[in-house]
């Protein structure tokens, strides 16, 4: 059995009872409000491909539809990127911009988060660019420029209340992802160790690289750790490096998603924030823990 998910941005909420009912009709199913104007549900749809329906009615308004299996439904592990997923930026960018080389690292980090370059030698490639950056400096951009993304809070500490745990694991660096991970809750968070020599960067990154196989063993090893079944598993993020832990988990989701990683996760969201992942587990509003 499934469910039919559709979601909105709470920001601009664009799902409509009228919308909602003409899916209904042509999906069948029970419709249930988990937030009106922004998450519904249609329990057991009855169509071969709901989501394709749902999907060609909603047109160009901005409205996600996923199927998720009512089995396991609640996940008991939450698995997540930092960069452009819980946060609004790429980190390394900004590190970039520092020394006026934005363009140049941007146009790698693209490259590699749509699966055109290897994640570690691009992530190696990019440090060495920004060799020489002092401590303060990243601290200061840590500070002022980094925001968390919309619903990332929400989501965390709604699944932590409801007894899961949950893990940051980045491709970017711990100097801010520990900084991330303790200002949204997370139970741990793993990435990089940009490696200094005193007070200024040495260009490089300590081995073994947390890349796209260390997020899918990250994945498994506590799910094992905590027995908990890999159904039970939630998994988010945006690129290329994202996408074995998307694949590997019981429920993928590929976040306003390069198309390589939308096209291939069970779950997409272009337009919701990240309590949507909430509502793809079936919490309702009044459940959320702000």
């Amino acid at each position: 059995m499934s469910v039919l998910c559709l979601t909105a941005n709470p920001s601009a909420p664009e799902l409509d009872t009228s919308l909602v009912a003409a899916i209904q009709h042509e999906t069948q199913g029970e419709i249930n409000w988990l937030n009106h104007g922004v998450a519904c549900e249609i329990i057991e749809p009855k169509a071969a491909d709901p989501v394709a329906v749902a999907r060609a009615l909603i047109g160009k308004r901005a409205v996600d539809a996923n199927l998720v299996p009512l089995a396991n439904r609640r996940k008991r592990l939450l698995v997540a990127d930092m960069d452009s997923t819980m946060i609004d930026q790429e980190c390394i960018d900004e590190l970039a911009d520092a020394v006026g080389i934005k363009d140049q690292v941007a146009d790698i980090t693209a490259r590699a988060m749509r699966g055109e370059l290897n994640f570690e030698d691009a992530l190696r490639t990019r440090v060495s660019l920004i060799k020489g950056l002092e401590r303060k400096v990243i601290e200061e951009i840590r500070r002022e420029r980094i925001t968390l993304a919309q619903g990332s809070r929400t989501l965390v500490q709604t699944m932590k209340t409801h007894g899961a745990v949950t893990s940051l694991v980045s491709g970017g660096f711990t100097i801010f992802a520990d900084w991330i991970g303790k200002r949204l809750g997370f139970d741990e968070a793993v990435a990089n160790v940009l490696e200094f020599d005193g007070d200024r960067l040495t260009g490089t990154v300590a081995e073994p690289i947390v890349g796209r196989e260390m997020k899918v063993e990250r994945l498994l090893a506590l799910a094992a750790e905590h027995d908990i079944p890999i159904a039970a598993t939630i998994a988010v993020g945006d690129g290329a490096n994202d996408l074995g832990m998307i694949q590997a988990s019981g429920l993928g989701v590929a976040l306003h998603a390069k198309p390589i990683v939308a096209e291939q996760a069970a779950a997409r969201l272009d337009h919701s924030d990240l309590t949507a992942l909430l509502y793809l587990q079936g919490y309702p509003e009044d459940d959320f823990v702000r």
